[in-house]
């Protein structure tokens, strides 16, 4: 089947989403799942061939947000599962938007916090968990959703280009994902929402940084 000529579709956009989420490059892309070679980056269609290719092999990916943006990424079902913790500090935090800057730079007093904690044996890495809050990051996450993150030290710090962060700024905590900047002062900050125009921030202004490790679903 032919590709369509057009603008790069919008199954394109959130395929390239899909990959960022699992830290999987383009070359691996191509090579694991028999998808034509380049056609990601192609500003045109892309055909039921490759589509069915992409699905047979990311059978964690939702259709319904694949063909349509409709709901979140990954399928109910296939998401990691977090059970509540019977014991005191034991297991994942869940921590309040209003305590997000606290819990990333390590005050006791977040820490210490009363607040629930679960276990997740997809992400024994994670330090912390947190909704999310708007739409700002649909269609991958959906204002509720909750994800677990990974602090990163400010000293040994390099983003990985297109994955998402949880950041404490000036501004107040961000979720958003991470691309360069305009030169090494900077990064840009992007929403999935294409209604959330992309900005620059000085990598002064940010205090604080955790990794999205991915989505959870509760028990």
């Amino acid at each position: 089947m032919q590709e369509n000529t057009q603008e790069k579709s919008p199954i394109k956009q959130r395929m390239l989403l899909f990959l960022a989420e699992k830290g999987m490059t383009q070359y691996e892309f191509y090579k694991n799942t028999g998808v034509t070679r380049g056609i990601l980056t192609q500003n045109n269609g892309i055909s039921e061939d490759n589509i069915a290719r992409f699905l047979a092999y990311f059978k964690d990916v939702s259709i319904d947000w694949l063909i349509a943006g409709i709901g979140t990424m990954f399928k109910k079902d296939d998401l990691p599962k977090a059970t509540p913790s019977n014991q005191p500090n034991n297991g994942i935090p869940l921590i309040p938007l209003s305590a997000m800057a606290g819990a990333l730079t390590d005050e006791s007093s977040i820490l210490e916090y009363e607040c629930e904690r679960y276990i997740v044996p997809a992400f024994k890495g994670a330090d912390f968990l947190i909704p999310i809050k708007g739409n700002s990051m649909y269609p991958t996450y959906l204002s509720g959703d909750l994800v677990a993150c990974q602090k990163i030290p400010l000293k040994s710090l390099f983003f990985q280009w297109n994955k998402p962060y949880v950041l404490d700024t000036k501004q107040g905590a961000l979720i958003k994902r991470i691309k360069p900047g305009s030169d090494k002062d900077h990064v840009l900050i992007v929403s999935d929402n294409n209604e959330y125009d992309p900005f620059e921030l000085p990598c002064s202004e940010i205090n604080a940084v955790a990794l999205v490790l991915g989505l959870i679903r509760m028990e």
